[in-house]
């Protein structure tokens, strides 16, 4: 039977998970490098879902060998933590090829987020943070999901019984972006707008600025899709037509939102003091910004589930596979945020 409820009484004090995502990629060493920088950044406890062996080959590599540690529950995790890096085995049999991704690891990569997912619902982890994933080799795999984000949507829906519509936020300490509209073409971008999508999406976002960031009364900046924000329908109606209808129905019902904003003016430092997080057009609109701004510290966030999950804002850098030379910058930020957000989630629980 599905539950609807995560078991708080149990995850207030319970480790974060990080799923070992694509074992071929940099995932696991940047895992090693947040865990031995665990003082110097006062890291909160955690442990990886996913292979021993797997993980051990790569503390070689990092000269780590002595680091880890296996667990058979999440709750033996916290004391084990500051002199080793617990990990719990999926039983899912995976050989190792460093820098060559292959459909034969998928099962340990999705086992490793399920069993993440099942243990936070348990209240045996506190939220998730994924490693990055192959998506190329999980579809040869048959994986049928875009992407984690999706997949994380529906095995939530399982544990609760209820859908959940996601929402991808990036994050860091300059700015927080949300792209309307994620992977597609730009010319399928206009259509892909509606009235419906914008409430539904900067609903959910102070929703989660407040729940999740802290933030009382939260502002959120909406942008415009064409130069200039359409310039009074001189360089496009989208503004007239859809947005700015979408902006004054959020004004409506309390909501502090402003826009539509030409998204040229919406990001040098004068005008970012003036709003919690923006809501972009499109994907390149909102990631641009926030990765000029702080490449290496950028989280992915996804707003809107019942768990708690942040992952670094980047790929599994294949061609960098156990060179010892992956940053572990936004992973350390993801472990961070992940930590922040389930204390905020608690406090809104006592």
């Amino acid at each position: 039977m599905p539950s609807s409820t995560i078991d708080n009484s149990v995850s207030h004090h319970a480790p974060l998970a990080i799923s070992i995502g694509e074992v071929a990629g940099i995932g696991p060493e940047i895992i090693l490098k947040c865990w031995q920088q665990r003082k110097a950044e006062k890291l909160p406890a955690f442990f990886v879902t996913g292979s021993l062996a797997i993980m051990r080959d790569y503390a070689e590599l990092c000269g780590l060998e002595d680091a880890l540690v296996r667990i058979d529950e999440p709750s033996q995790a916290s004391a084990l933590f500051p002199r080793h890096l617990p990990v719990l085995d999926i039983d899912v049999t995976s050989s190792l090829q460093v820098g060559k991704a292959t459909p034969a690891t998928a099962p340990l990569v999705v086992g490793a987020i399920e069993k993440a997912v099942e243990l936070i619902f348990a209240g045996k982890a506190s939220g998730l943070v994924t490693a990055p994933i192959q998506k190329s080799v999980l579809y040869e795999a048959g994986f049928t999901f875009p992407g984690h984000t999706e997949f994380l949507a529906e095995l939530c829906a399982r544990h609760t019984g209820k859908k959940h519509t996601s929402v991808m936020m990036l994050a860091s300490s300059a700015l927080k972006v949300v792209p309307l509209t994620i992977h597609m073409a730009l010319s399928q971008v206009p259509g892909a707008i509606t009235e419906a999508l914008i409430h539904q999406t900067a609903t959910a976002i102070i929703k989660a600025l407040k729940q999740d960031f802290g933030l009382e009364q939260p502002l959120l900046a909406i942008s415009g899709l064409n130069p200039h924000a359409g310039e009074d329908g001189a360089m496009g109606s989208e503004e007239q037509d859809i947005i700015l209808p979408a902006i004054k129905k959020l004004q409506a019902s309390g909501l502090n939102v402003t826009g539509p904003h030409p998204a040229d003016t919406m990001f040098h430092k004068e005008a970012r003091a003036r709003y919690d997080a923006a809501l972009c057009m499109y994907h390149d609109q909102a990631l641009i910004p926030i990765k000029t701004l702080d490449f290496d510290g950028g989280v992915n966030v996804t707003l809107g589930l019942p768990i708690v999950r942040t992952s670094p804002d980047h790929g599994t850098a294949l061609d960098l596979a156990g060179q010892g030379k992956a940053n572990a910058t936004s992973m350390l930020g993801a472990i961070k945020m992940a930590h922040e957000i389930a204390r905020n989630r608690m406090k809104t629980h006592e």
